[in-house]
């Protein structure tokens, strides 16, 4: 009973466990959607929610905003990069648990981790899981001719949009009045959500992630 009520209250494992569980939440939210997307919706199928806010199925062969490296071997490159960087990433979060840091840095660490495995599961397997998603067609899960592509190089699901403007400009603008102008247009998921929420975190509370001994 002493072994197991030291180990519970003990802070390295009491982090460690919240960390894992935000982790295993992000990641579960995050592969529901992209799954459910993926089988439900025919690509650039779209439903608004809000006038601003709008679920629409898009693919992303690259990184953020739509960049991407040119040919195969720029995706290949992409994915191993990805591997290589989420390694980093665990390796921060291990030493800050390790070091028994404030929960704020172990929390953000935690969701920067978990966005950016997130997106590595979809470019490493969702090749060898669907078949492609077309205009007018549905993918499906385990085909049974096979996926659309080789592993490492599936194709990241995209879902949300908030687009908080999207109209003409006044006229009394300079230089853009009476122009066409969207606000925030890039579509994303929920593991760049956690990755953006992640970073804004730890930007805004520094001095209690990064306090001073």
């Amino acid at each position: 009973m002493s072994v197991a009520f030291s180990t519970q209250a003990n802070p390295y494992y009491m982090s460690l466990k919240k960390s894992i569980l935000v982790i295993i939440l992000v990641l579960l939210i995050d592969q529901v959607t992209k799954i459910y997307i993926k089988t439900h919706f025919t690509l650039h199928d779209s439903v608004e929610v809000f006038g601003w806010f709008r679920i629409i199925f898009v693919e992303n062969k690259g990184m953020a905003w739509g960049f991407e490296l040119p040919g195969n071997y720029g995706k290949l490159i992409l994915t191993l990069f990805r591997l290589v960087a989420i390694t980093g990433i665990g390796y921060w979060l291990y030493d800050s648990i390790r070091k028994n840091s404030p929960f704020m840095l172990t929390f953000c660490i935690a969701l920067i981790f978990a966005g950016a495995f997130g997106n590595i599961i979809d470019s490493i397997f969702y090749g060898i899981l669907f078949n492609e998603s077309t205009l007018v067609e549905i993918a499906s899960f385990l085909p049974e001719g096979g996926g659309y592509d080789s592993v490492f190089y599936g194709k990241v699901v995209d879902m949300i949009q908030f687009t908080f403007y999207d109209d003409i400009l006044p006229d009394w603008i300079p230089f853009m009045g009476g122009k066409h102008f969207s606000f925030f247009d890039p579509v994303f998921n929920i593991a760049d959500s956690a990755i953006s929420i992640g970073v804004f975190l730890l930007i805004v509370f520094n001095k209690k992630a990064f306090p001073k001994k």
